[in-house]
């Protein structure tokens, strides 16, 4: 019974107020000089003093001798092995545990043969039990591993917080028990959201069964799975991870949670749709050459055919509609040749560009999408325009694309009963020529606005929009020591401003 009891103190601070009262209370009671045989705190691991209001060490157990390496006759003020910086706190406590006979701790350092160790002292009075004089039990409990623990957690959640890449940890059951910041811009989801909850919550579902049940196979034998997941933001658009799924081992080896970690394949993924739709567009522009020349050949046979009709015929019905073929040939020759032109690689020399022109072909290189119909289309361009050092076919790729914008804008507006229009103007203003594009579309969102010229950044639904074309724009007129700018506002439209050095 002794024994068990004095497992229980060791384990239990307080216990210790407990035993050494109950001990005195039932030596001699009735005895006003008793004496505390403190051989009972020898076999105690923690230093235990027993402390006068002077702050004098009456008694202390051999622990506290072995560490201090002191014999037991020698009289030391215990406060002097205090850090400095707690000296007056830990002096503060003790005396109000004299004044209300209640016990108190705290945490701070003692200075023992020239080193520093953590320590929990107890303050437990002992008041009223017939001793000579008022005492204190003082127990001081090493926690230096303990802090050592504290230190490699607090560490571990400092780097988990602060890194790019989203962590979770979850119980054996899966139900989310931590997720860093990271995880959380990733999902879109709070930590109060996700906490508690499955990661099947923002799960796309594209993985199968089979998929999942070879992870929990792998993570639950105790070896560590990798793979490529999709999951759903919380707004409903997908993201692409490579997650690092290991098990958490408890000190006997069991497992006890599981630690996953996403890498972001978003960006990966998209680089990888750029370059099949880049491909896409070398292979266009293969075609539209092989086109020109198929197609090119039996233009010029209609085309003359029509030259000898109009020739030998007098009827004014016929010659009209004969020119109207004509024009067409003509047309289909242009769009062809205006193809062929856009999709060659561009040969980046700079050359005195007429910037009238090449707004002209790029409108007219517009005008041939379906989408663009019902669009009307109006030109304002300065006759008094310079010419300027620019590369042609780019920046025709930059008009190209704001234009392909603001069709695709009006396009996704609802249908009203007004006339939709893409208006282009043209001024030179002092050493500087200004370019102005500007459609009756659905305008954009004031808070995206400043994300327009970010790469991958796009409005449009998947597969409707790359979101590159206006990030390669900004850098084309950026290369030109040029500036680009927007205005927009919701369902009102939306005006591009390109501003270009005269020299």
């Amino acid at each position: 019974m002794i024994i068990l009891i004095l497992i229980w103190c060791t384990e239990n601070t307080i216990g210790l107020l407990i035993l050494a009262q109950h001990f005195l209370s039932i030596i001699n009671p009735m005895n006003k000089n008793i004496s505390l045989d403190f051989s009972l705190f020898d076999g105690f691991p923690d230093m235990c003093f027993l402390v006068n209001e002077s702050g004098n060490i009456r008694v202390l157990n051999n622990s506290s001798i072995k560490r201090l390496d002191l014999n037991g006759n020698e009289t030391e003020i215990f406060f002097d092995y205090v850090e400095l910086c707690d000296r007056s706190q830990a002096e503060l406590l003790y005396k109000e545990s004299f004044t209300s006979g209640k016990s108190s701790e705290l945490e701070t350092r003692l200075f023992i043969n020239k080193n520093f160790i953590n320590v929990k002292l107890t303050y437990i009075p002992f008041v009223g039990n017939g001793l000579d004089e008022k005492l204190i039990l003082i127990t001081a409990r090493d926690i230096s591993e303990e802090k050592k623990k504290e230190i490699d957690l607090i560490r571990f959640f400092n780097v988990a917080e602060n890194t790019v890449n989203p962590l979770q940890i979850t119980d054996l059951s899966g139900k989310m028990i931590y997720v860093n910041k990271a995880f959380e811009t990733a999902s879109g989801y709070t930590s109060d959201e996700l906490i508690g909850k499955n990661p099947r919550v923002f799960g796309s579902g594209k993985n199968s069964s089979k998929f999942w049940d070879k992870m929990w196979d792998t993570i639950s034998s105790g070896k560590v799975w990798v793979g490529e997941v999709e999951n759903l933001r919380k707004n409903g658009e997908p993201f692409f991870t490579q997650l690092l799924v290991s098990p958490i081992l408890d000190k006997n080896g069991k497992v006890s949670g599981y630690f996953g970690i996403h890498r972001d394949l978003t960006e990966k993924r998209t680089l990888e749709r750029q370059l099949i739709h880049t491909q896409k567009m070398e292979s266009i522009g293969t075609l539209a050459a092989g086109i020109a020349h198929e197609v090119g050949n039996p233009l010029a046979s209609i085309s003359a055919l029509v030259q000898v009709a109009q020739r030998i015929t007098t009827d004014p019905f016929v010659n009209e509609k004969l020119g109207l073929v004509k024009s067409q040939v003509t047309r289909i020759s242009k769009i062809i040749r205006d193809l062929v032109d856009f999709s060659r690689p561009s040969n980046y020399e700079l050359e005195l560009t007429d910037i009238n022109k090449v707004i002209h072909e790029a409108v007219e290189i517009t005008k041939v999408g379906t989408k663009a119909k019902d669009i009307v289309f109006e030109t304002d361009l300065s006759n008094e325009m310079p010419m300027l050092p620019l590369i042609a076919d780019q920046t025709q790729q930059v008009f190209v694309n704001i234009l392909l914008n603001a069709v695709d804008a009006i396009a996704e507006k609802k249908k009203e009963n007004k006339v939709e229009k893409i208006s282009v103007k043209s001024e030179c203003n002092g050493d500087e020529v200004t370019l102005t594009f500007s459609d009756t579309g659905m305008g954009i969102k004031e808070e995206n606005l400043s994300k327009v010229f970010e790469p991958f950044f796009t409005t449009k639904k998947e597969g409707r929009g790359t979101g590159l074309g206006l990030w390669v724009s900004y850098g084309i007129v950026k290369s030109f020591q040029g500036d680009i700018k927007i205005k927009s506002k919701l369902n009102e439209g939306t005006t591009f401003i390109i501003k270009l050095p005269i020299s």
